[in-house]
């Protein structure tokens, strides 16, 4: 379907009644992935032979750079039908993405009452579960009954993100409750609402960050969730493709940051180059210093390394295993905090379960070695026992900084990702450096 479409609109005579039978055929969201494929000129042609049912939905699905393009020759009228129709928290999410001039001439042709609402939740902070929130919901009484609820829906749930999930509230909006439409469906038609509803609904305030909103739709399987104010007056709700969005977006961002580059909202191919450089190098900047360490660590054994240099070939072996063993139990850790399985509290069974895992590793890679040298390197026996007690040393060292560190990060407010693979393996480096020749000078006595 996509493919034909793309080659009516590629004709030189484009078939326009042909392109309207096909459109009302697809989803949404594959109308919006055609969009990509398209240049300037044959964007702006579909969006004008959309039905005007399917304008918004898509117009809400396409890149932002193409809805500046789309909004840019629509009329006044145009923009304000189109805007109308949005969701809430669509509507938002486009004019964070525009330009000024853009931003001003949509919000003035958008209804006052809505144009209230998109500025109050554009006040809330960037990354908080009431800026990405919708005012768009169904609200039932706990006096009313079953039929009662039914006709509200009717009336109003077209207009409304879900009605899947409705709020029960007083009259001053304090969150009594939930029901669900299959608790209604199921209920007898003068059944109250108060006897069918959940009690006691799981929330978020609008200034909680958004994580822990993506936390508890993760943990209770929500589809939608309840956004309180300080009072616990229900002002908005988050639905679940909101926080599909959340999750990609910090999965991404915490990917990154464990790959030392500079987090960046914009996708890799529009991306330019000096800014892809400016958010790599700083981090390469630092641990290129930051290798310096091992350079002096090298430097002050340099007696040792004249009198017996074979302990030279031994270093990248050891490095590597140590920043491999350390980048292991720090994602591990990362992904913990991030899912909600460990925490800080847990830091000494944590670390116990560590030192457990790096004992059996380093034993098993300190085996292999010591066959391996011996082999290799004239059946030096003190030589093997010598790298294989440093290999031992340097994997259970590396394990605990590796389990350790994303946790006290954590626990003092700092991205645990920070923490991950290059740093771990930086500091791993040093430190197996240091393990690996105090043992050579302990055991070989050079």
């Amino acid at each position: 379907m996509k493919e034909k479409i793309i080659s009516l609109l590629n004709e030189n005579t484009m078939n326009v009644s042909e392109l309207k039978s096909l459109l009302p055929e697809m989803n949404t969201v594959d109308i919006a992935e055609i969009f990509q494929e398209l240049d300037r000129i044959k964007i702006l042609r579909l969006f004008r032979i959309l039905p005007k049912n399917m304008a918004s939905e898509v117009f809400a699905y396409v890149d932002s750079d193409q809805q500046e393009q789309i909004v840019e020759v629509l009329t006044d009228t145009e923009i304000g039908e189109i805007m109308s129709e949005l969701f809430v928290d669509d509507a938002v999410a486009f004019i964070e993405e525009m330009p000024a001039n853009v931003v001003n001439r949509v919000l003035k042709n958008i209804n006052p009452e809505k144009r209230r609402t998109i500025n109050q939740i554009l006040q809330y902070p960037e990354d908080s579960a009431g800026s990405m929130m919708t005012t768009e919901y169904i609200s039932l009484k706990e006096n009313s009954t079953v039929e009662e609820a039914f006709d509200a829906i009717r009336e109003t749930g077209l207009n409304k993100e879900t009605i899947y999930t409705c709020y029960v509230t007083s009259w001053d909006r304090v969150l009594k409750g939930v029901v669900t439409a299959k608790a209604l469906f199921l209920a007898e038609s003068d059944e109250k609402i108060a006897n069918i509803m959940e009690v006691n609904p799981v929330f978020v305030h609008t200034t909680d960050d958004r994580e822990a909103a993506a936390a508890l739709f993760q943990r209770y399987g929500f589809l939608a969730m309840p956004v309180v104010d300080r009072e616990e007056r229900l002002v908005g709700i988050i639905t679940v493709d909101d926080i599909v969005d959340v999750i990609v977006e910090e999965t991404t961002e915490d990917i990154e940051k464990m790959a030392a580059l500079t987090p960046s909202d914009e996708s890799y191919m529009k991306t330019g180059v000096f800014k892809q450089s400016k958010n790599r190098i700083l981090w390469l900047m630092f641990l290129m210093l930051s290798a310096t360490i091992t350079g002096t660590i090298i430097s002050s054994y340099e007696n040792s390394l004249l009198v017996l240099p074979i302990l030279v070939s031994f270093i990248p072996m050891l490095m590597n295993t140590a920043g491999n063993a350390g980048s292991q139990s720090s994602v591990l850790m990362v992904r913990g905090l991030a899912l909600g399985e460990v925490s800080f509290d847990d830091i000494f069974i944590v670390l116990w379960r560590e030192i457990r895992v790096a004992l059996l590793c380093g034993i098993a890679l300190a085996a292999v070695n010591f066959i391996r040298i011996y082999i290799m390197h004239g059946r030096d026996l003190l030589l093997c026992l010598t790298i294989s007690v440093s290999l031992i040393a340097t994997v259970i060292m590396a394990k605990t900084v590796g389990c350790v560190l994303p946790l006290f990060a954590k626990k003092l407010r700092i991205d645990p990702a920070i923490m991950a693979a290059p740093l771990i393996t930086t500091i791993a480096d040093a430190a197996s450096l240091i393990v690996y020749f105090s043992l050579a000078s302990l055991i070989l006595r050079i």
